[in-house]
């Protein structure tokens, strides 16, 4: 059963909640503003079925399995709606069917008054179905699933067959994005209310698949009601932070960007990330790296203006006319990046920091507000003196804690790449990027255009989120002729191209 993706009329919402907020959203809903929660479940498996229908419209047989919760009471009305539209539907029921209660009872009944085919999971799902219904757990889960239950997620992933989940896939944790156990792999996911901040980072993307978004209806004085948790960053809104430039510009308006990096059998990353700076728009980029890479950096790219440096004392030229410090890709931790890591950790010009540069400063803490940070999973784990599991398991606490401990804007890198500066706004959460980007030199790159950006005139904090979605869409397009063996420098031309919106 293939899977049709719809086109939505907007793109989703920036706001991103926690499980809480969104329950305190729905409570409202019912309390101050007078919607029954029969109506709101109502429509929500009003809006799961359509879009159900709009996705799968060959789908003859459904399979609908469901906790005993509100989530199981949502799954039962898009059964009775399937029914009702000839479909021929079954429902597998997780948990003792006694303890269903309140709405989600009376939509259960509601099913079951037309006779359908409602039975307990035992062993095994049916296996001719042509879709699946992930209705069993929702937003409040927060233990490991096991026993039957999680037998049964395991089955659903084990089946051929396209599955949809209702509000977030179950097994998922709602506010981390990291799997309890085990859970659902959907094909497509609707989420009710609010936007759950966990769908889009850890584990979250690979669990969710397309992710649509019903608000039911609730008034706009219930959102008001609540602080943002998080903040959901995308290349669409960003890039209208880029209008044309002038037409009396010139170089000097845009900065100049210093790399250092390139230990020997490194020169790579700092070449990648020298140019990635240059396409990102900065007016000038100098590298300072070994001497035995000046020539290979010029062949390849001659714009870019090469130093070889042997000792911190050669940094003093090029470092007098910079206006940013991109410092670490392949700068190594032998006595000559060391070297150069103490000569610019402490700068107080505007200083990205990345790869060993990230492992230096594990090492020699230090806190400054003028720099961004830019670790991956394990760059996080040493900088915070933890495990790379306890950085997975609740990313917004990582970035957080980077944050406060380390000043200025951090950068957690991965899938749903976290960005957050030491102000008042939540944490930016960016949902583009691909699993091609899961190769040597996207981080070099990165740092580039974030360090790009900022030569540009933009605040640390804008110039990261920029930057990230500008790189995660850039390798979005790149991807198009594959994921699997996609390179770093296969972003350049997209960076460019997207760097001028009004040019895509």
């Amino acid at each position: 059963m293939s899977y049709r993706p719809i086109p939505r009329k907007s793109t989703l919402p920036a706001a991103l909640y926690t499980a809480a907020q969104v329950r305190e959203m729905d409570r409202l809903s019912i309390e101050r503003y007078g919607i029954p929660g029969e109506e709101l479940m109502e429509r929500a498996g009003q809006a799961a079925f359509e879009l159900l229908r709009q996705c799968w419209p060959d789908a003859r047989r459904v399979l609908v399995l469901t906790g005993t919760g509100n989530n199981g009471g949502d799954g039962f009305v898009v059964a009775r709606l399937a029914l009702q539209a000839g479909l021929q539907v079954t429902v597998m029921q997780l948990g003792d069917r006694q303890r269903i209660a309140g709405d989600a009872k009376t939509n259960a009944l509601r099913y079951a008054a037309l006779s359908g085919d409602w039975r307990p999971f035992e062993k095994s799902l049916p296996g001719d179905m042509d879709l699946i219904v992930d209705a069993v757990f929702g937003t409040g889960l927060e233990r490991n699933v096991e026993g039957r239950w999680a037998e049964a997620l395991r089955s659903v992933n084990a089946m051929r067959v396209p599955v949809l989940a209702l509000d977030i896939p179950s097994g998922l944790h709602s506010d981390t994005g990291k799997i309890l156990g085990t859970a659902v792999q959907a094909d497509a996911t609707i989420s009710f209310i609010g936007l759950k901040q966990g769908t889009f980072t850890a584990d979250g993307p690979g669990c969710c698949g397309e992710v649509y978004f019903d608000a039911l209806d609730v008034p706009a004085q219930v959102y008001a009601s609540q602080i943002l948790s998080a903040r959901r960053l995308d290349w669409q809104r960003q890039k209208q932070l880029l209008p044309p430039r002038p037409r009396t510009a010139h170089k000097g308006r845009f900065g100049h960007v210093l790399v250092v990096g390139g230990d020997r059998g490194y020169g790579g990353a700092a070449r990648l990330c020298a140019e990635a700076a240059l396409r990102a728009g900065a007016g000038l980029v100098s590298l300072a790296t070994r001497p035995e890479h000046v020539s290979a950096v010029l062949a390849a790219r001659p714009e870019i203006m090469v130093h070889g440096v042997e000792s911190p004392a050669d940094l003093q030229a090029p470092a007098q006319s910079a206006t940013v410090v991109a410092l670490g890709p392949g700068l190594g931790k032998a006595d000559w990046g060391r070297a150069l890591w103490r000569k610019l950790i402490d700068t107080e010009l505007p200083l990205i920091v990345d790869a060993d540069a990230l492992n230096l400063l594990a090492e020699s803490p230090r806190s400054h507000d003028n720099r961004v940070l830019t670790p991956h999973p394990g760059e996080a784990a040493r900088l915070l003196r933890c495990t790379v599991d306890e950085i997975n398991a609740n990313r917004f606490k990582a970035v957080e804690r980077l944050q406060r401990r380390y000043g200025g804007v951090a950068v957690l890198k991965g899938a749903g790449t976290l960005v957050l500066d030491g102000g008042n706004r939540p944490t930016a959460v960016c949902t583009d990027g691909n699993p091609g980007m899961a190769s040597g030199g996207m981080g070099d790159v990165l740092t580039g255009v974030i360090a790009g950006l900022m030569a540009q005139g933009r605040d640390l904090a804008h110039a990261a989120e920029l930057g990230v979605c500008l790189h995660a869409a850039a390798a979005d397009k790149a991807a198009r002729a594959g994921e699997r063996g996609l390179l770093a420098s296969d972003l350049m031309s997209h960076i460019w191209r997207l760097a001028n919106p009004d040019n895509e």
